[in-house]
């Protein structure tokens, strides 16, 4: 058997010619990256012996005292002068060592600091640290605070509050119910901004503005009665009678509320398995349904749908008209009873 080529050659031949492109871009400039610095600048890189962090590209002029090159570390990492030895490097390698013994008038250029890109790596003598262990960078050693439902409960300007607020205004004022009627506002608005009708529940008013019909639900009409048997075949005139359904029609795009859903009419008519008057049968175009086109009850198949791509919904919830495909990105779970 022939054996499996090495995987962690240093250098390994790049022949993907995207690749060298990316490389190439990248290092092209590597070169030259200090042509432009003063010639009595040198740019380091500074490290420390508890943190991960990494000061890179760090400037000082060679001719500072080390005393300069201590005090930007200590400012950097915390560690005092009085407790930084120090390490230069260069490709990993250590070339130079300072402990804290050395005295501090003594000039960058002295150490052999006169080259870009050395590495200077504080190691903290300090036994009390307060780097030590990662308490300047470990997050998950920082106590989080938390607070409890009692204090939640009498903190003022909340939702909770605003929610409790809601309730002693109406005892039937839900969050999920006031999120529901905001997404049927923006919605009427959205069909007003491209000239379709308004959904039934919402008007404008005196100032063009698309606003709720707050009696719309309240008003008490004969075509908010009961429906009559579908396994009768009538086709009353209620709320789901043949009125319901009226303009809709096998082909036709839709779009489904709650949630915008988007699909293919595929049914029309009474539902003999129930006695609610008629359906309409919806196949979306993303699984957002509860059906593949049989129905929950008695498991007749009315079209055919992918599962979860199928759905009964009532005819007061399905607007036909120009409603291209797209991805639904704000799918939310129904309740809705007017849904099968």
């Amino acid at each position: 058997m022939t054996p499996a080529p090495a995987t962690n050659h240093p250098n390994p031949e790049i022949k993907n010619r995207d690749l060298l492109a990316v490389r190439g871009y990248i290092t092209a400039k590597d070169a030259v990256q200090y042509q432009d610095v003063h010639p009595s600048t040198v740019v380091l890189d500074l490290t420390h012996s508890n943190l991960v962090q990494r000061h890179v590209e760090i400037r000082f002029d060679k001719h500072d005292p080390l005393s300069t090159l201590r005090q930007r570390i200590h400012q950097k990492t915390g560690t005092a002068p009085g407790y930084q030895h120090l390490q230069i490097k260069t490709a990993g390698q250590i070339i130079q060592e300072i402990p804290p013994s050395v005295e501090d008038h003594y000039k960058l250029g002295y150490f052999g600091l006169e080259h870009h890109g050395l590495e200077v790596h504080c190691v903290d003598l300090n036994p009390h640290s307060g780097s030590k262990g990662g308490q300047y960078e470990d997050v998950s050693l920082v106590k989080k605070y938390k607070m409890t439902d009692d204090e939640y409960n009498q903190r003022q300007g909340t939702l909770r509050d605003w929610e409790r607020q809601q309730k002693a205004k109406d005892s039937t004022f839900t969050l999920a119910k006031h999120a529901k009627q905001h997404r049927e506002l923006a919605e009427a608005q959205r069909q007003h901004k491209l000239g379709l009708p308004l959904p039934p529940g919402f008007f404008l008013d005196s100032n063009g503005t698309v606003v709720r019909d707050d009696d719309y639900d309240k008003v008490e009409t004969p075509s908010k009665q009961p429906a009559k048997s579908a396994t009768t075949g009538s086709a009353d005139s209620g709320e789901y009678g043949e009125d319901s359904v009226a303009g809709i029609q096998v082909g036709m795009r839709c779009q489904v509320e709650p949630g915008r859903r988007r699909g293919a009419v595929s049914y029309v008519g009474l539902i003999t398995e129930l006695d609610t008057g008629y359906w309409v049968g919806v196949t979306f175009d993303e699984p957002v349904g509860k059906t593949d086109g049989t129905t929950p009850k008695g498991g007749k198949r009315y079209f055919e749908a992918l599962p979860k791509h199928g759905g009964f919904v009532r005819g007061k919830n399905v607007q036909v008209g120009d409603f291209p495909e797209r991805d639904i990105l704000d799918e939310e779970d129904s309740d809705d009873d007017d849904e099968l």
